[in-house]
């Protein structure tokens, strides 16, 4: 269950500092819970695509996933980036809290852990409880994202869109070369 609980943080923490850079911009409670859900159903159900697709998916996939997950939140932060600099924060704000832009930087957060979910697969762990706990880890550092963004952001005032932004493509940056 230790074991469990580890990987669970350890793929939580993506999350955590996605959740930062979406948090800095300011986001209400339903933003959060959107943030929440699709977070922890993505790095839930990652895993579990990953255990049902076999070794050899998951090893084919491994390498060009965490690559692709690394280009998608690098390209969510240009793009945030871009609109920030235009000058058109409250509309940046909209478009970063939307649901689908959410969809895609939970995905790019989570694409790389089909082969987590073979590893997991190996230990024999219960499919149900890795998925549970796994879920439950991602939404609680997500939340704690969202927080320590939204107290940055208070600080950065209006230059938060500007550093959500630069977090998001560090993020991304950071799960490409394997820092996270």
């Amino acid at each position: 269950m230790l074991a469990l609980l580890l990987v669970a943080v350890s793929l939580g923490l993506s999350n955590f500092a996605a959740s930062i850079g979406i948090g800095v911009s300011g986001v209400d409670a339903r933003t959060r819970l959107r943030v929440g859900v699709i977070f922890g159903v993505f790095e839930s159900a990652m895993p579990i695509l990953g255990l049902l697709a076999g070794r050899s998916l998951a090893d084919t996939l491994g390498h060009a996933a965490h690559w692709t997950g690394a280009a998608l939140l690098i390209a969510t932060g240009v793009y945030a980036l871009i609109q920030a600099i235009r000058g058109q924060g409250t509309e940046a704000r909209r478009v970063d809290q939307r649901t689908w832009p959410l969809v895609i930087t939970g995905f790019a957060l989570s694409i790389d852990n089909l082969a987590v979910g073979f590893a997991l697969g190996t230990y024999h762990v219960s499919l149900p409880l890795a998925a549970a706990v796994i879920g439950v880890v991602s939404v609680a550092m997500s939340l704690a994202g969202l927080e320590l963004g939204a107290r940055i952001g208070m600080r950065a005032g209006q230059r938060g869109e500007l550093l959500g932004a630069l977090v998001l493509i560090g993020v991304g940056a950071a799960i490409g070369t394997g820092i996270i």
